[in-house]
């Protein structure tokens, strides 16, 4: 009987933090500015309200690039590696079982139609937040996503959206890394991969000796031979 007493004493704990948790959450989104999309919002009151099955709470939700926002209002936290591994795309209708104790277990059920879109990746140098822009329209992404793909500013990115109407927030598919750039001669002089003096023999049978001061840059697919006999190729 104890135990009962002490099971449903953590279950009021554990409802009045979730309760806490989401009214921070939601005063923080209207501090920040960063408010729902009125889409999300009419289609999340558009769904069911939250039933007891046995003694699991189903919800079903909206996915709001972010979270899950409930058909109350209320903004259910999803895990950034979930949300991340399974692209979900703002609008995605999802249930969630809340589990007695009080685990989370979400499943997609609605998913909307996608778009795939490719832009660059860009970084806010103050916030070091991560957004997408594609024609002058910056999406916002999940940091997860990024770091997954280990995505640097400038590379591009394919990224899913609501095939229609609009929306705030983008989906990862994949990134396409830019490619590194080649120094030149007299940057590898400093780093210590040539020595001052050294000979080099081009593709095209002339010869460059470097000397202190010097500097050249060999284009993509050049060869260089060196004194010791080595052989050096810059690849893109």
């Amino acid at each position: 009987m104890e135990s009962e007493n002490k099971i449903h004493e953590l279950k009021q704990i554990l409802e009045n933090a979730s309760a806490q948790l989401n009214q921070a959450k939601q005063m923080l989104a209207e501090l920040s500015g960063d408010e729902l999309a009125p889409s999300v919002k009419l289609k999340a009151t558009a769904l069911q309200q939250s039933e007891m099955v046995g003694s699991v709470q189903v919800v079903e939700g909206v996915f709001d690039g972010q979270n899950m926002v409930g058909p109350d209002g209320k903004i259910y936290t999803i895990p950034a590696n979930y949300a991340s591994k399974s692209k979900l795309v703002e609008g995605d209708i999802l249930k969630l079982h809340i589990q007695p104790d009080g685990s989370f277990i979400y499943k997609q059920i609605g998913p909307v139609e996608r778009a795939r879109i490719v832009g660059k990746l860009v970084r806010d140098s103050e916030t070091g937040d991560y957004t997408i822009v594609v024609d002058k329209k910056a999406y916002k992404v999940i940091m997860a996503s990024i770091t997954y793909f280990k995505g640097q500013p400038g590379d591009e990115v394919a990224i899913l959206v609501p095939e229609d109407g609009d929306s705030t927030w983008a989906a990862v598919e994949n990134v396409i890394h830019q490619p590194e750039s080649v120094g030149t001669v007299s940057q590898m002089l400093e780093q210590g991969s040539l020595e001052s003096g050294s000979a080099a023999e081009l593709t095209d049978g002339s010869e460059a000796e470097l000397l202190p001061g010097d500097s050249a840059e060999l284009g993509n697919g050049s060869s260089a031979a060196l004194e010791d006999g080595t052989q050096a190729q810059l690849v893109e």
